[in-house]
């Protein structure tokens, strides 16, 4: 069991891309310490492109901000995950209704998950959210703005 919690932990840890082997150590006792940590580790520059200046992400549309940044933890096909953490699954989830929760949660973190929206500028939270409200099942057709998102500052 310890194995395959490791490995759940690894997979998804390599799948962001952008997590460093120290915060591999840490996510058992501190996963949003250590999730943070690591995400500040990857500079402008680095060799596999994911931040570009001022320390934002890169990815252009909502589905490949999700692949780079999301589906690490909520997995590619948002089932989520169990394991070294709790990640919630996106499919069919009703808290997602309300676009301003998931943008809340991207922009200042919640139990687990670090304030990931700090990487990313207003319109690309916005980009994501609405990938993820129209995705996985999801049929919340209503647009989260890049405006909606700066109100919550």
């Amino acid at each position: 069991m310890k194995i395959a919690t490791l490995s759940l932990a690894l997979a998804g840890l390599v799948a962001v891309g952008s997590f460093s082997a120290m915060a591999l150590a840490q996510v058992r006792s501190e996963p949003a310490a250590a999730a943070a940590n690591a995400l500040n580790t990857v500079k402008e520059g680095d060799a596999d492109g994911a931040f570009v200046q001022n320390g934002k992400f890169a990815e252009p549309t909502g589905a490949a901000m999700y692949k780079r940044v999301c589906a690490g933890c909520h997995m590619p096909n948002g089932e989520g995950a169990k394991g070294a953490g709790f990640y919630p699954a996106l499919t069919k989830n009703e808290k997602l209704a309300a676009g301003a929760y998931p943008a809340f949660v991207i922009l200042k973190g919640m139990n687990g998950m670090p304030p990931i929206g700090r990487s990313m500028t207003d319109q690309q939270i916005a980009d994501v959210v609405n990938y993820v409200r129209t995705s996985f099942g999801n049929k919340y057709r209503d647009k989260v703005t890049a405006a909606d998102v700066a109100a919550m500052h």
